[in-house]
């Protein structure tokens, strides 16, 4: 067994990472056009439509709204399903707060299921034992570009009469059983922040996939105030309120360019993770992403999670030792699952104020979804872009083979390495 970097040992990587540029002359000549149309309003220009109908056509879908952020999205989403003052969403615990925002925006409660242990995604069976009759609304995460089970959870919500929003911020390209994210819930919600698949510094798209034009301009509706501001014609006659999330013409510019990239840039990293599970899936001590093998996942990040017990090492120092074979990594994905966040032990959306959590019982305790607190002890995240050669995607995994091997209960120890 060859010996660990860290004990004096060539090191696995040797050689920088592949890169590449994520934007170029096609955004630069979009943009140009952009400023060209002497005006930079959604509405009056032309960069967001043409955005969005090349969205719509690559996703198979009638309508589509633009948001500012993908947060926006997920609350544009959330108020154009009625969720309202006391109402409660089921969510993940291991996800980004932008998930939450919304959800407390519209003075809802968070309630948290726990999750299946390899996909890092909502355990259908948690979400329904979930389900009160203040229940409106499951918000599904595919994490990492990993689809939800959304099967059970579709049968769920249909017969409890429940919303489903998926939050497709990490899983552009999903596919589910043949069926892309973000078309098979009542909406699905993008990001376009500079660390998503795509980027137009930011924003956000929410897909309508009732197919139904009213539904259309609600959400539409909300993202701009309430205006109506669909066709020639604006309406401010607003009968309740909503947030200005409008995207500028020049992020749809950026995104023009950009979308025409997606699917090579899915389609890369897909093969890039896809790799790694392969080369890893027999390692001690390590449990690679479970992707259904009717599912595609396109892979935001790559996280796998440590078997403690069949290894001599904890994740800190396994960590530390890939790092130190050229390989970056970091512990988890967040550091505690969502409702160990002080707002929500603290029961306080805003200052000075309980409001929603006044309205509830609903409670954050240590515990609440062991699993998903299990996931975030264990995981170990490896950054991923679409950049990266055959030879980078080798020695990432032949540096975790590496490691694992060094610290298997089934070795005969760490090996020392001292030049001659």
């Amino acid at each position: 067994m060859e010996p660990l970097a860290l004990d004096g040992g060539p090191k696995t990587k040797s050689t920088p990472f592949a890169s590449g540029k994520r934007f170029g002359a096609e955004e630069a000549e979009q943009l140009l056009e952009a400023l060209e149309q002497n005006t930079l309003f959604y509405h009056f220009g032309h960069k967001v439509k043409h955005f969005l109908a090349d969205f719509n056509q690559l996703y198979g879908v009638k309508y589509s709204v633009a948001t500012s952020s993908g947060t926006a999205a997920l609350h544009v989403a959330l108020g154009a399903a009625g969720i309202s003052v006391g109402d409660e969403v089921i969510t993940s615990p291991i996800t980004d707060q932008g998930s939450l925002i919304g959800i407390l925006y519209q003075n809802a409660i968070p309630v948290f299921a726990d999750l299946e242990p390899h996909t890092y995604n909502l355990d259908p069976k948690s979400v329904e034992s979930r389900i009160t009759p203040r229940t409106k609304a499951i918000l599904v995460v595919h994490l990492a570009g990993n689809p939800c089970d959304m099967d059970p959870i579709m049968e769920i919500a249909k017969r409890y009469g429940l919303k489903v929003i998926e939050d497709c911020a990490q899983s552009y390209m999903t596919k589910y059983k043949g069926r892309l994210t973000g078309t098979i819930g009542d909406y699905g919600c993008f990001s376009t922040n500079d660390f998503k698949h795509i980027s137009t510094g930011d924003g956000g798209i929410v897909v309508v996939n009732s197919g139904d034009e009213a539904d259309y301009e609600t959400t539409h509706a909300f993202a701009d105030k309430n205006y109506r501001r669909l066709g020639t014609q604006l309406d401010r006659g607003t009968k309740h309120i909503a947030p200005n999330y409008r995207m500028t013409e020049l992020q749809g510019a950026v995104g023009i360019a950009q979308v025409r990239k997606l699917p090579w840039i899915c389609e890369r990293r897909k093969v890039i993770g896809d790799r790694l599970n392969q080369v890893l899936a027999s390692a001690q001590g390590i449990r690679t992403p479970e992707v259904r093998p009717d599912d595609e996942c396109t892979y935001w990040f790559y996280m796998f999670r440590l078997e403690l017990s069949e290894l001599s090492c904890t994740r800190e120092q396994f960590c530390k030792a890939l790092e130190a074979e050229g390989i970056p990594n970091r512990a988890g994905y967040i550091p505690q699952v969502c409702y160990m966040q002080p707002l929500f032990q603290n029961r306080q959306a805003y200052l000075g104020s309980s409001f929603p959590f006044d309205l509830t019982e609903t409670s954050y305790e240590p515990g609440l979804c062991p699993v998903a607190e299990n996931i975030l002890e264990t995981a170990v995240q490896i950054p991923i872009n679409e950049f990266y050669s055959d030879e980078d995607i080798r020695d990432i995994g032949l540096a975790v083979l590496k490691v694992a091997s060094a610290y298997s209960t089934r070795s005969k120890g760490r090996v020392s390495y001292v030049e001659e």
